[in-house]
C-alpha cells in the first residue's frame, strides 16, 4: 500500500513552526471567523468592515487562492507546522504584494489570529517572505508600514531588521482619532548581513 501522507521534509515554505499554503475554498470559515474580530482588524488597517458571509468569502477565495499573483500580490494561509496533517492548525494569513519589478521594489503584510500571536508564528512567515522576495525574486528592497500606535507591528519590524526611515503625520484614522504611519525598509544588502548571521 501507497503511504498518501506528504513529505514535507523538503517544502521551501516552512519553518520549525509554520507551514505556508494556498489558500482553498474550504478556509472560507476561517476567513469569515477572521472578519469577526472587528477591533483586530481595524487595529491592523484594515477597517471596519460591513458584515460578510462565509459564501462570500468563498467567492474571495477564487479570486485570490491559489496562490495566484494578482495585480503584484500573493497571499499564503498560515498554519502550524505539524507532522501530522490533523494536528496542523489555520493561524493567518500572510501576503508578499505591491510587487514591481522594475524598481526591485515589494511589501508584505501579515495578519495572525489573536489566539495564535506573540508564539513568533508572524516573524516566521515574514521571514519566508523576505526570503522568496529577495533570494528567488531578485527584489532589491522591502518597503513596510504601520500605524504608530502598533506596537507589536514596530516591534517585528525592528526584529526583522527593518530601518525607519520616515513618518507620515495623521495618516490612518482609528476609533475617531487620525494616527501617524511609520514607514520601514529592508535592502537587499542588509537583509544579506542578517541572514548570513542567522
Amino acid at each position: 500500500m501507497i503511504n498518501m501522507a506528504p513529505d514535507y521534509s523538503h517544502y521551501y515554505w516552512q519553518t520549525d513552526k509554520i507551514r505556508l499554503r494556498a489558500f482553498t475554498a474550504d478556509d472560507a470559515g476561517y476567513r469569515f471567523a477572521e472578519s469577526l474580530d472587528s477591533i483586530s482588524r481595524e487595529e491592523f488597517n484594515i477597517g471596519i468592515e460591513t458584515p460578510t458571509t462565509v459564501e462570500l468569502q468563498k467567492e474571495w477565495l477564487e479570486k485570490y487562492g491559489g496562490c495566484k499573483e494578482i495585480n503584484g500580490a500573493v497571499i499564503f494561509a498560515v498554519e502550524t507546522n505539524k507532522a501530522e496533517i490533523s494536528e496542523q492548525e489555520y493561524v493567518g494569513l500572510v501576503t508578499i504584494h505591491s510587487i514591481n519589478e522594475r524598481h526591485g521594489k515589494f511589501s508584505f503584510s501579515i495578519f495572525i489570529d489573536r489566539p495564535h500571536r506573540k508564539q513568533g508564528h508572524a516573524e516566521d512567515a515574514v521571514q519566508l517572505i523576505l526570503k522568496y522576495g529577495f533570494l528567488e525574486r531578485r527584489l532589491h528592497k522591502c518597503n513596510s508600514g504601520c500605524a504608530s500606535y502598533n506596537n507589536a507591528s514596530i516591534e517585528l519590524h525592528r526584529k526583522l531588521g527593518f530601518v525607519q526611515e520616515g513618518t507620515l503625520r495623521q495618516e490612518y484614522f482609528y476609533n475617531g482619532t487620525h494616527h501617524d504611519e511609520l514607514v520601514f525598509g529592508l535592502l537587499l544588502d542588509e537583509y544579506n548581513v542578517i541572514h548570513e548571521k542567522g
